[in-house]
């Protein structure tokens, strides 16, 4: 049972929460602005088809669950083991062992005066050119994300001195 606690703290899913948000937001609004913009006429509720921005209101609900379900559909998550770290989705898998990480940098990045930073890791592959950034605040348990990445450039700083 250890074992399976072990690995789930080796993966890091995807954070969903801001699409789950928008979706029930834009629903919502949606709701909101047909129940107003409705008329009551002798007991019943008569809605008005008509309104152009009734229309815009659907799109961008559409266009937010379809977003949504690609991204469900995805399963993007991070995978941290002791020999290197691998991102997968559906469609392909990219890994990387230690001796193959040049570097790996933590970065901050204000957004705003009055927000917290967020870090993000910088991962220098040896075979590619740019390098590889990683956004700790779009993924479940950042802050043990966060760990990971600095045993990760730990070993790596480790496996360059020898």
């Amino acid at each position: 049972m250890s074992d399976n606690m072990e690995n789930q703290k080796t993966v890091f899913k995807y954070n969903m929460s801001f699409y789950y948000r928008s979706t029930i937001i834009y629903f919502i609004v949606s709701v909101l602005y047909i129940i107003i913009r409705g008329e009551f006429v002798e007991n019943s509720f008569k809605l008005i088809t008509k309104d152009p921005l009734l229309y815009f209101l659907a799109i961008i609900v559409i266009i937010s669950m379809l977003s949504l379900l690609y991204n469900l559909f995805r399963n993007k998550h991070i995978k941290i083991v002791d020999d290197g770290i691998s991102f997968i989705d559906r469609f392909k898998t990219r890994s990387f062992k230690i001796d193959q990480i040049k570097y790996i940098k933590f970065t901050r990045q204000r957004r705003t005066v009055n927000t917290k930073e967020f870090k993000n890791v910088r991962i220098k592959i040896i075979s590619r050119i740019r390098p590889i950034l990683v956004r700790l605040s779009d993924y479940e348990n950042q802050d043990e994300l966060l760990k990971r990445f600095e045993e990760l450039k730990s070993l790596t700083e480790n496996n360059s001195v020898q």
